[in-house]
């Protein structure tokens, strides 16, 4: 199996896991447990970043992939997609602006920006896992 057949399934994986640490650190955080909420944030970082590296090796390698599914999916699924990528790139630099908040221990700014980062991101994931179901499992 070569990496355009393998990557896909890769980056689902660490998307995934990193939808864990999102769901893991938000309910940490609210339990008050800040040690492990750093930990399971960090974790999310990490993840994506993984993710990201593995997702822009993929598509640098691999042909485009097209949605074979027919009918009113169709929209639904570009719609879907539309927004994931537009709100990734969105949520990419609001991530790094929180983190970098957190480390610096600004933790006046951090929830702030966090509120706002963490719905979108849990966005991100979710919906590119739903996309990956769509093209490699649902709608072959």
């Amino acid at each position: 199996m070569n990496a355009a057949n393998t990557l896909p399934h890769v980056t689902a994986g660490l998307n995934a896991l990193a939808l864990c640490f999102l769901i893991a650190g938000f309910t940490f955080i609210r339990r008050g447990r800040k040690d492990l909420h750093k930990r399971a944030m960090l974790g999310a970082v990490a993840t994506s970043t993984l993710f990201l590296g593995f997702y822009i090796v993929y598509h640098f390698a691999a042909p485009i992939f097209v949605f074979r599914g027919t009918g009113p999916v169709r929209p639904v699924y570009y719609a879907l997609l539309i927004s994931h990528v537009v709100l990734a790139a969105l949520v990419t630099p609001m991530i790094a602006i929180t983190l970098l908040r957190a480390l610096k221990g600004d933790f006046k700014a951090h929830p702030r920006i966090a509120r706002w980062t963490l719905p979108i991101w849990l966005y991100v994931s979710v919906t590119g896992i739903v996309v990956y179901l769509m093209l490699y499992h649902i709608y072959l």
